[in-house]
């Protein structure tokens, strides 16, 4: 008998449950009712351009080997005010006819030696040598002996320059695409720079030089210099550790 009332309930409860009164499994929220995340734009990536870095820092070495050229062609210049001063200040002192003929002797067998040295083609300062040169022997016809002996110490040094460039040269020949500049340009590193056997990353480090070291710069491959340090040892360097000697 004391299970009835029991009973009686659980049948209550279960009925109503049945009619909605009292409140059973919620079902899940509309899709239309959550609030999407919005995620952020993506910031578009620059492709790098190699051909175009290439192109800048071709530009940048041709700069460098335009200014070096002309500092040069300044002082030459200046050299030769000084030297025209000179002549007007002491007309006395000007060069014999044989001092002269030994200057042009002296100046031929350097630029005779450039052309039979290694391997000279291409080297600018063969032709210039040459021209300096033709004009000492114009100079020497007109009796202006000491014009002709300016320029033949001229010539001299020229083909002296030429012939540093060759030795430096010979000690790894011409690779292909490797452009050589109008004359030696005076660099110096800009901070630490690894000096590699070739023209690569992929190429062994020779030696380490530290920043501000003097160089002299050869002839460029891509992004690449051929230099030689202040004691003579040969390498490459990336052309972005260089720059234009203060």
């Amino acid at each position: 008998m004391r299970l009835l009332p029991a009973l009686t309930l659980a049948i209550g409860i279960s009925a109503c449950s049945g009619w909605g009164w009292l409140p059973g499994p919620q079902a899940p929220r509309p899709a239309r009712d959550t609030i999407p995340v919005r995620q952020p734009p993506r910031q578009p990536v620059a492709a790098r351009d190699t051909q175009l870095e290439q192109r800048v820092s071709r530009l940048e070495l041709r700069l460098l080997e335009k200014e070096a050229q002309v500092e040069e062609l300044q002082a030459r210049l200046d050299d030769a005010r000084r030297e025209v001063v000179r002549a007007m200040a002491k007309l006395q002192s000007l060069a014999t006819r044989a001092e002269a003929a030994s200057g042009m002797a002296e100046a031929e067998i350097a630029l005779q030696s450039l052309r039979t040295s290694g391997n000279p083609q291409g080297v600018p300062e063969l032709g210039q040598a040459a021209q300096l040169l033709q004009l000492a022997t114009v100079e020497f016809d007109k009796q202006n002996y000491g014009g002709a002996l300016y320029l033949a110490n001229q010539a001299k040094d020229a083909a002296a320059a030429g012939q540093g460039r060759v030795a430096s040269v010979e000690r790894g020949s011409l690779r292909q695409g490797e452009v050589p500049f109008a004359l030696p340009l005076h660099l110096q590193t800009m901070g630490r720079a690894n000096v590699r056997s070739g023209p690569g990353s992929g190429f062994e480090i020779a030696f380490t030089l530290d920043g501000g070291a003097p160089l002299t710069g050869f002839s460029y491959l891509d992004q690449w210099v051929r230099i030689t340090d202040d004691s003579g040892r040969p390498g490459w360097v990336f052309q972005s550790l260089i720059g234009r000697r203060q």
